[in-house]
C-alpha cells in the first residue's frame, strides 16, 4: 500500500469516529447545548462581533484569513491534524450548525465518544459562551459565497434545523 493511500485512510477513519460521535449527538448533548443553534451570517453586530472573538481565540491556528495551518490533511508527526481552514476549500461548510457549535464547545477529542482522536482543537466550554461561538462562526459562514451558503442553509434544513 503506498504512503499517500495509507495517509488517505487514516484520514478516513478519523473523520468517520468524529462523525460517529456527532453521530451519536443528534445534533445536541445530554444538556440540550446545541439545540436550536443557528447561525446569523446577515447579523451585522454578531458577525462583527464574531470577527473580533475569531481574531483573538483562533486565528492564531486557522489562519487571519481562515486559511488553516500549510498541510491540513496530513498528520504530523504527533498524529494530529493541522488545523483546517474555515474558507471554502475547508470541510467547515460541510457540517450543519449544531455540529459546528458542539465541535467548538467541547472539541473533536470530547465529541469522540471514547475514541482516540488527537487534536490541537480545545474546547471552549467556559472560555466563550454560547453566543460568542454562534458569533464566530457567524462570522466565518458570512464569509462564504451565497451559493456555499445556501448549499450550508439546506443542509441544515435535512439536519433538521
Amino acid at each position: 500500500m503506498s504512503p499517500r493511500t495509507k495517509i488517505l485512510l487514516a484520514g478516513v477513519a478519523a473523520v468517520a469516529v468524529v462523525a460517529a460521535g456527532f453521530t451519536a449527538l443528534d445534533g445536541g448533548s445530554a444538556d440540550g447545548a446545541a439545540d436550536g443553534i443557528r447561525l446569523s451570517p446577515d447579523d451585522a453586530t454578531l458577525v462583527a462581533d464574531g470577527r473580533a472573538i475569531y481574531d483573538n481565540d483562533c486565528a492564531s491556528c486557522h489562519g487571519e484569513n481562515l486559511q488553516g495551518q500549510p498541510g491540513w490533511r496530513q498528520r504530523k508527526p504527533d498524529g494530529r491534524l493541522p488545523a483546517p481552514p474555515h474558507d471554502v476549500t475547508g470541510h467547515t461548510w460541510h457540517h450543519p450548525d449544531a455540529v459546528l457549535f458542539m465541535l467548538t464547545k467541547y472539541g473533536p477529542s470530547a465529541l469522540a465518544q471514547g475514541q482516540n482522536y488527537p487534536s490541537d482543537m480545545p474546547g471552549y466550554d467556559g472560555v466563550l459562551s454560547d453566543r460568542d461561538i454562534v458569533a464566530v462562526l457567524s462570522y466565518i459562514k458570512s464569509t462564504w459565497p451565497p451559493e456555499i451558503r445556501a448549499r450550508h442553509d439546506a443542509m441544515n434544513e435535512r439536519a433538521g434545523g
